[in-house]
C-alpha cells in the first residue's frame, strides 16, 4: 500500500506540469511517451515485442500519432494523414505476416493492430479534447475525471454494498453494487465539476449534458477496465508493466482513460457541451 501511495504522490507532481502547460507539447510529449511504452506492454504481453519488423513502425507510429492530432486540431489534413498511416501499416503487417513462412500468426497480427491502434487512439483523443475551442482546458479533464472517479468510487462502494459479482471470471473483485456506485458518483462528479467550471472560470458547460456524459463515461471506464483484464487473463499476465510500482504499467494505469478519452471526444465533438 505505501508504494502504491508513494507513486500516486509521484505521478501527480510530474502530471500536474503536463496539465497546466496542456496548450503546450508538452502534453503531446507526455502522450507521446505513453502511447509508445503502452503498445510496447501490448506487444510484450502477446509475445511478438521482439519482431521488430512488427515494433518498430509501431512504436515510430505511436509516438508521432499524438503530433498529428495536435495538428490535426486545427486542419482536417493532418487527420486523413492518421488514417492514411493506420491504412498502410496494417497492409504492411499483412505483407509481413504472409512472407514470414508461418512464422507470425495472422491473430497476432490482428491483435497488435486493433489493440495498438485503440491504443494511440486513446491518447491521442486527449489531444483533440485539449484543443476543443476554447473550453478545452476544461474539457480534456473530464477524460481522467470520468476514469478516476469511476475507478476510486466503484472500489469504495464494492466494498461497503458489494453482495453481487459482476463479472467474476474476468473480475472477481468486481461487484455490481460497486459498478452503479461508479456510475452514480462519475455523474454526480460532472454535475459538481461542471459547476465549479461555469462559476470559477466563466465557461459555461451543459451540466445536463455533463450528468448524461457521466453515466455513458462511466460505463464506457468499467468495459476499458475490464477488457483490459481480459486480454491479461487470455495471455496469462498479471500486470501489462511496472513503469509505475504497485500499480502496474501504462496499460494497467490509464486502461480506462483510453475507452473514456475516445467515446468523450465523440460525444464532446457531436453535442453542444458549451
Amino acid at each position: 500500500m505505501l508504494k502504491r501511495i508513494i507513486t500516486a504522490l509521484v505521478g501527480t507532481a510530474l502530471m500536474i506540469p503536463v496539465l497546466w502547460y496542456s496548450d503546450t507539447y508538452l502534453l503531446v510529449g507526455a502522450m507521446s511517451i505513453l502511447s509508445v511504452v503502452g503498445c510496447f506492454e501490448l506487444l510484450r504481453c502477446i509475445g511478438v515485442h521482439k519482431n521488430l519488423l512488427i515494433a518498430i513502425p509501431q512504436y515510430i507510429i505511436a509516438a508521432s500519432m499524438p503530433v498529428l492530432a495536435r495538428l490535426g486540431s486545427s486542419s482536417f489534413v493532418w487527420i486523413k494523414a492518421m488514417i492514411f498511416v493506420q491504412v498502410v501499416y496494417i497492409l504492411y503487417l499483412l505483407a509481413v505476416a504472409v512472407f514470414s513462412h508461418g512464422k507470425i500468426r495472422t491473430e497476432s497480427i490482428a491483435t497488435a493492430f486493433s489493440i495498438c491502434l485503440y491504443i494511440c487512439i486513446g491518447f491521442c483523443s486527449v489531444i483533440f479534447l485539449r484543443d476543443y475551442k476554447d473550453a478545452g482546458a476544461y474539457i480534456f479533464l473530464l477524460a481522467f475525471l470520468g476514469a478516476w472517479i469511476t475507478d476510486i468510487f466503484a472500489y469504495f462502494c464494492g466494498m461497503a454494498f458489494g453482495k453481487h459479482k459482476l463479472i467474476p471470471d474476468v473480475s472477481p473483485k468486481k461487484t455490481v453494487e460497486g459498478s452503479i456506485g461508479g456510475i452514480v458518483f462519475c455523474s454526480l462528479g460532472y454535475v459538481i465539476y461542471g459547476l465549479v467550471v461555469s462559476n470559477v472560470f466563466e465557461v459555461e458547460l451543459n451540466i445536463i449534458a455533463l450528468a448524461v456524459f457521466g453515466v455513458i463515461i462511466s460505463i464506457v471506464s468499467q468495459i476499458g477496465d475490464l477488457s483490459a483484464s481480459l486480454i491479461k487473463r487470455e495471455y496469462g499476465v498479471k500486470d501489462y508493466g511496472s513503469l509505475f510500482p504497485g500499480h502496474g504499467g501504462v496499460l494497467d494505469r490509464f486502461d480506462s482513460v483510453l475507452a473514456v478519452s475516445s467515446v468523450l471526444m465523440v460525444l464532446v465533438y457531436s453535442y453542444n457541451i458549451v
